[in-house]
């Protein structure tokens, strides 16, 4: 069952993959954010340009990063901090935890955006 009040984080292929298998617990924004709790992870359909060494860097070797779902929501995690500060690049750290894949991929009800956006209210 889809909860239409939880938000949704758009994350780029491998990377949502490499969330949901813990291997990626840091996310990286230009900002910060207040927000915590569960959200669902939105696989975003733009390609990564260096998918071949994100997917070495991340050891997805399972799985061609061409069959990656792209365009779903794939599964849920939580944040549960956030850097006060960016770092040396400009960049903030969202924490993330307690990666759950979603039992069948879910397509959003409407537009997905770029950051956070609500993939099952109904308009």
């Amino acid at each position: 069952m889809v909860d239409e009040n939880m938000r949704a984080l758009s994350i780029r292929q491998p990377h949502a993959e490499a969330v949901l298998r813990g291997e990626k617990v840091i996310e990286y924004r230009s900002r910060a954010t207040k927000i915590r709790g569960r959200f669902y992870i939105y696989a975003g359909g733009k390609v990564e340009d260096d998918y071949d060494w994100w997917m070495d860097f991340y050891g997805i070797d399972d799985v061609a990063y061409a069959d990656l779902p792209r365009g779903v929501v794939v599964g849920t995690a939580e944040l549960y901090d956030c850097s006060s500060e960016p770092d040396e690049d400009g960049y903030y750290h969202w924490c993330l935890c307690n990666p759950e894949p979603v039992k069948e991929l879910l397509k959003p009800l409407g537009q997905a955006q770029p950051a956070w956006f609500y993939p099952f209210r109904k308009r």
